[in-house]
């Protein structure tokens, strides 16, 4: 999936309109326009797209933690890490601590997209790349998953927030 293929699927699953999402920008300190969002929730293939990139990306779901579940203080002495190359595993980690969920509304929520994996399979996409158990999150998993997610937010559950 692309960067941008994410931000309008998380979009139509979390019912966010373009204030809500220049509002989630807000909060990690990033000021779009409505001209800037506009050219990011086109279509691939439409004149004028612009990519989203992973920084960009990053700090859209940074604002979506904060959004939920507060603004987190930094560590006397310590900057924050940069970003690196953004993963479906980084995406899907980020997804799970903004909304806070367990591993049993992550199954759900994916079995909800059509996708049935184990507790184990789950976790290892929270490991640390590199880690013995480490399993890269394929493109299919984050779109099953964020399929998922519009249908549970749908249906009544409750989201943190």
């Amino acid at each position: 999936m692309t960067n941008n293929d994410v931000l309008r699927t998380l979009r139509y699953a979390l019912d966010l309109d373009n204030t809500a999402v220049l509002a989630l920008f807000a909060l990690a300190d990033i000021q779009l326009s409505w001209k800037e969002l506009d050219a990011l929730l086109k279509n691939d293939d439409d004149p004028g797209v612009v990519v989203l990139s992973d920084p960009l990306l990053g700090r859209l779901l940074d604002g979506l933690v904060i959004k939920h579940r507060g603004k987190r203080e930094a560590a006397p002495g310590r900057q924050p890490e940069p970003l690196a190359a953004l993963s479906n595993n980084r995406i899907l980690q980020a997804l799970r601590i903004a909304l806070e969920l367990k591993d049993t509304d992550m199954l759900a929520i994916l079995s909800q997209g059509g996708l049935v994996i184990s507790k184990s399979e789950l976790a290892a996409l929270f490991r640390r790349e590199g880690h013995r158990n480490y399993q890269p999150c394929g493109d299919q998993v984050l779109r099953n998953f964020l399929r998922g997610l519009g249908m549970w937010q749908r249906s009544g559950r409750p989201l943190s927030g």
